[in-house]
Parts: C-alpha cells; sequence; structure tokens
C-alpha cells in the first residue's frame, strides 16, 4: 500500500512538473491569436474606465482628470433633474423593449427555416445575403433607409402615390418612425443572430430526428418537440444577455435614421451622451450616463440570469 501511494504521489508530481509550459508551447498559434483580440480590450474597453472618475468630478479641461475638483454625486443630480436625460432614458427603454419582443424570435425562426433547406447550393447562397447586412456600415444603411422611407420623393412612398394610395410619413411621424427604426435594425442584424442557433441545431443528434421520422413525425413537429427544446439553453443565454442591454444602444442607428421631426421619440441616451459630451463639452455629464447605462445593465443580466435559472434551470453561471 505504501509502494503504491508512493507511484501516485509520483505521478500527480510528474503532471504538476508539466504545468502550464508544455501546453503553451503544444498550442502557441491559439494564444497568438488571441493577442490581438487582448490589446484592443486593455486599451479601447478597460483602459477608458479609468476616466470614470470624471463622473465624480467638477471636470476642467485645463487641470485634467487628476487634478479636477471632487464633487461627489453632483454630476449626478444634474443630469437626473433634466426632463431631456428622462425622454432619452423612456425612449431608450422603448426602442430596446420592441426590438427585444419583434427582434430575438426573428434569428430563432430564421435559423429553424434555414436548418430545413435541403438544397445546400441555395442555402448558402441565402446565407450570403443574409449576413451580407450585418457587415454594412450605418451609415450606408441610414442613406438606404432614407431613400427608400423618405415621405416626399422615397422609393415606398413614390410607387404608392403611383398606386393612388397615400403616402406615409415613415420618418416624419413618431408612430412610423419607432416601427421604421425596430425594422430596419431586425433587417440589419436577423441574419448574423442567426448563425449561432444555426450552431446549436448542428449539434443536435441526428438520430433523434431519425427516431422521430419512424414514429411518423412531420417537420414541424421535429422542429417544435427536438429542435425547439436542443437549442434552449442558447436562447436563454442570448435572451440573459439581450436583457442586460436594455438602456444601451449604440448612437450610430437614432443619428443616422433620426432628424428634427422625430427627436422626442429618436433621442437616446447614447445620443444624449453623445450630444452633451461631444457637442457641448461636459464631459462629467457624459461620464455620468455612461456610468448609470453600465450599473443598470449589470443589474438587469444579474436579475435575468437569476430569474432564468430558477425558472428553466439554465443561466449563464
Amino acid at each position: 500500500m505504501r509502494k503504491e501511494k508512493r507511484v501516485n504521489r509520483t505521478v500527480i508530481r510528474k503532471r504538476k512538473a508539466g504545468g502550464f509550459g508544455p501546453y503553451f508551447r503544444r498550442h502557441y498559434g491559439l494564444y497568438l491569436m488571441l493577442l490581438g483580440p487582448a490589446v484592443f480590450y486593455l486599451i479601447f474597453c478597460y483602459g477608458p474606465m479609468g476616466g470614470l472618475v470624471i463622473a465624480f468630478k467638477d471636470y476642467n479641461f485645463r487641470k485634467g482628470i487628476w487634478d479636477s475638483e471632487w464633487c461627489g454625486l453632483e454630476v449626478f443630480k444634474r443630469i437626473f433633474s433634466t426632463g431631456k436625460f428622462w425622454r432619452a432614458f423612456k425612449n431608450t427603454l422603448v426602442l430596446n423593449l420592441l426590438s427585444l419582443i419583434f427582434g430575438f424570435p426573428a434569428p430563432i425562426l430564421l435559423a429553424l427555416l434555414l436548418n430545413e433547406i435541403r438544397n445546400g447550393l441555395f442555402k448558402k447562397g441565402l446565407q450570403t445575403i443574409l449576413y451580407l447586412p450585418h457587415f454594412m456600415s450605418w451609415v450606408i444603411i441610414g442613406g438606404m433607409a432614407v431613400q427608400i422611407f423618405a415621405t416626399d420623393n422615397g422609393i415606398l412612398n413614390v410607387l404608392f402615390q403611383n398606386l393612388g394610395l397615400g403616402s406615409i410619413p415613415f420618418l416624419s411621424s413618431a408612430g412610423a418612425w419607432i416601427g421604421t427604426y425596430v425594422g430596419v435594425g431586425i433587417w440589419q442584424s436577423i441574419g448574423w443572430g442567426a448563425i449561432i442557433y444555426l450552431s446549436a441545431i448542428t449539434g443536435i443528434d441526428q438520430e433523434q430526428y431519425e427516431a422521430a421520422r419512424v414514429d411518423g413525425c412531420n417537420r414541424f413537429r421535429m422542429m417544435y418537440k427536438i429542435t425547439l427544446p436542443n437549442i434552449l439553453p442558447t436562447v436563454i443565454i442570448m435572451l440573459i444577455l439581450k436583457i442586460g442591454g436594455m438602456v444601451s444602444i449604440g448612437f450610430e442607428q437614432p443619428l443616422m435614421m433620426g432628424n428634427s421631426m422625430v427627436k422626442d421619440v429618436s433621442e437616446v441616451l447614447s445620443t444624449y451622451a453623445y450630444t452633451v459630451g461631444i457637442e457641448q463639452g461636459k464631459f462629467s455629464p457624459a461620464a455620468a450616463i455612461g456610468l448609470f447605462q453600465s450599473a443598470v445593465n449589470l443589474t438587469l443580466v444579474l436579475g435575468a440570469n437569476k430569474l432564468c435559472a430558477k425558472i428553466s434551470g439554465e443561466s449563464i453561471w
């Protein structure tokens, strides 16, 4: 028994002695691939976090970040007392909520439909077309949206007028603008969002489908009974991440699609922070808005993760 224990201890020591070095030498190429993203996040994500202290300071450009005077929560009190901030906050929640309701199921449905296509060449061509909008700049997409949906000379309204129908103020009416905004956002992201669900579908054991066919199940029943339950963990993780960004919207789409006629519904927190920080030069309020968004998003993602864990047993951690 003593000899066996000594042998076991020796084996364990040899394994520990191998350590990280040999593993790194075998897979150094993978770590080199991580170097670029790691440097990017260090410079552009973690590095700027030091500047968040100006949210608690009366920032003066001449004095710099560290020599400016501390003012505690005065900056937050000022922005919370303005009506523009709460209007932007409400608009952010409304647009994100509508995008969640209509936009979140869209990639799932698209992935399910693409999975049913049996012609490989047609499927690849269709996927390529659907993925392309994701790689287009919002400057291009915003210009396309104006050309298509403009009230006076947009392609759609010109077509409606030629058919004897009235024009629809897609970009000049608040309600119509919100619908157009959500629709364009879904069109831009639906193809790229379907990739992760297609990957999850690919990992499903094909024997389940074969057994279902033997039992006489049609495609819709197999989709409902096999495909959806198997991709449910992926769906829940994506839902948690989506909920975690409910008070954040990139300023590109609202900025490119918005105009003075719909400013009451198109100004969101990101565009408001851009206006206050870049255009007006008030960096402390802009930093406070960004910090507020991060704090609320963190609270939402933690709450959504806990709620999903209780309801379905699936969560990120």
